[in-house]
């Protein structure tokens, strides 16, 4: 049910309030003219006194404040609200709205725009918007008059946050926005899709007969509110699981049925393989998994793929099954229907598994204590993990380094991972950070950076300075772009355009910007300086030398 109130005022003022209607609290920015009136909406509500105020958070690059909106809808599950300025105000920020689009994060971005007034006539930064950002949006579109403001964004929230989720885009001529109109604030939730129940029940029987089955927990589980739903599912039927993006920690780490560190024999040996809320795309093998190269019996698994909605349903891998809607309908619905049969038994299966989980574990062991000099990423991961809190926020920002981050981090909660996804942007990680001190504000933050990546947005310390969020920066710093160095020394012998500054003190930067940090080549000091970096309550990089030869074994280069 929603509630409606009507109400009245410029366009700024019509926005916030709509804003705020739909649970945002946060508007990310950097100062433009063109959006003048969304900030005096935010004061006035600051002012008011009714309700939780609209926050004005601004930022030094306007990425960072749509990376912060794109990360707040995902740790939030309400969409982020990022306000820019017209023009390069407006492009600066697609790459944050193309990240949204790719990992379905619900976000609303609201753009300056020039004076309808003065269109035609060359006025300052005059762009038609929505034709460029259209391709990378759920929606994109100019509100031309003030008194289609109000219901154009209630339609942007609600669009945003409906199944599937994403990002959408909204302009207003800068003349219009200083004008005024009356409207409605809506309170109310996105749509979802009605799963098809027999579409459930043939799942069920494929998992019923399935002798070595595993199920894969993507970002949506958490996006749709089905991680309890899919925890019981795990729990109940013993199911072998592996996660990625935001489904990290649906299945607490440590929990016997999670095989993350047995996921090659996980996915070659298995007969079928039930993938919920996460496209069938590079990370997953488009689809395929076993076959003739990957066990003995030379045969692909079955796979049956679950969606949100019907259009995230894999269109190129050959599929067992398929069901797209509610997701904790349709868990529950999968539970259901196989408890009413004969509960299958997949013990020795996860017993298999379990054995090579441990097995993996103890050779991790070696490389997370390893005292090679130059310091082998692992290390920081040796030292990093047992000082992550159950509430801990972990951000990655990197190649190489966070692809170790993934190999050894397995959050203990849910929603409590953030990192690029399948558009795999660099640069995401500062924005990120901000959104997670201010959405979680009692929780452990930690953003995990590669040297490379740090480039990008280490200016948005300042940002952190300046509004009192304290973050701490894990760097891998191995001199290079890592994740191309190696391949292009692989593919042709050398490599060029992969090396950056040796040693760079980029903790000297942070220090200048108002924060703290240390640089550390020693593995045993890396402990200590986490220690210092979590007891400090502000910005701290620990920039941590690396050996640029200690590659991460990846299986795919993401074609």
């Amino acid at each position: 049910m929603s509630e409606t109130n009507e109400i009245s005022g410029h366009s700024g003022e019509l926005a916030v309030h709509v804003a705020r209607a739909h649970g945002v609290e946060t508007m990310f920015t950097l100062s433009g003219a063109h959006v003048f009136p969304m900030y005096d909406g935010a004061v006035k509500t600051q002012q008011e006194g009714q309700g939780p105020p609209m926050r004005l958070l601004d930022v030094r690059h306007e990425q960072t404040a749509a990376f912060a909106a794109e990360a707040t809808g995902k740790l939030t599950r309400v969409p982020g609200l990022a306000v820019l300025t017209a023009g390069p105000g407006v492009t600066n920020g697609i790459s944050a709205i193309a990240q949204a689009q790719f990992a379905g994060s619900p976000m609303v971005v609201v753009g300056g725009r020039a004076p309808q007034n003065r269109w035609g006539t060359g006025s300052l930064q005059e762009l038609d918007q929505p034709p460029i950002i259209a391709p990378v949006a759920k929606a994109a579109r100019t509100l031309m008059t003030a008194g289609e403001v109000a219901a154009g964004m209630d339609e942007a929230f609600t669009l945003a946050r409906s199944s599937h989720r994403g990002p959408v885009f909204v302009d207003v001529p800068m003349d219009e926005f200083f004008n005024s109109a009356s409207g409605s604030a809506a309170t109310g939730e996105g749509t979802r899709v009605e799963p098809d129940a027999d579409a459930i029940n043939a799942v069920a029987r494929l998992l019923a007969q399935a002798q070595r089955p595993v199920l894969i927990l993507g970002t949506d589980v958490w996006a749709d509110h089905a991680e309890s739903a899919a925890l019981r599912f795990v729990e109940d039927l013993g199911i072998p699981t592996l996660t990625n993006g935001m489904g990290r920690g649906v299945i607490p780490g440590g929990h016997r049925s999670l095989v993350t560190k047995a996921r090659g024999a996980a996915l070659s040996g298995a007969d079928l393989v039930v993938v919920v809320g996460t496209p069938l795309d590079f990370r997953l093998g488009y689809g395929l998994f076993g076959g003739p190269d990957k066990n003995p019996q030379g045969e692909f698994a079955r796979v049956v793929h679950i969606a949100d909605s019907p259009g995230q349903v894999s269109s190129h891998a050959e599929l067992a099954a398929s069901v797209s809607g509610d997701l904790t309908t349709v868990l529950d619905g999968l539970q259901a229907a196989i408890e009413r049969g004969d509960k299958p038994d997949w013990s020795a299966w996860s017993d298999q598994l379990a054995d090579q989980v441990r097995a993996a574990a103890e050779r991790d062991a070696q490389l997370l204590t390893a005292e090679a000099d130059p310091i082998h990423p692992a290390r920081i991961y040796g030292e990093l993990v047992p000082r992550l809190e159950d509430d801990s926020v972990v951000i990655g920002d990197g190649g190489d380094f966070v692809s170790f981050a993934g190999k050894y981090v397995e959050p203990k909660r849910p929603g409590g991972w953030l990192d690029p996804g399948p558009y795999g942007c660099l640069g995401a990680g500062l924005g990120a950070a901000i959104a997670a001190r201010i959405a979680r504000p009692s929780a452990q933050v930690t953003l995990l950076l590669g040297d490379g990546a740090a480039g990008f947005s280490l200016m948005d310390v300042d940002t952190l300075v300046r509004h009192d969020l304290p973050v701490v920066m894990v760097m891998g710093n191995n001199s290079a772009w890592g994740l191309e160095k190696g391949p292009m020394q692989m593919l042709y012998g050398y490599d060029v355009a992969a090396d950056l500054g040796q040693r760079t003190p980029y903790d000297d930067v942070v220090k200048a910007l108002g924060g703290a940090g240390e640089t550390v080549s020693d593995p045993k000091e890396i402990g200590p300086a986490l220690d210092r970096a979590y007891a400090a309550g502000v910005p701290y990089l620990v920039n941590v030398i690396t050996d640029v030869e200690a590659a991460y074994p990846r299986s795919t280069f993401g074609i």
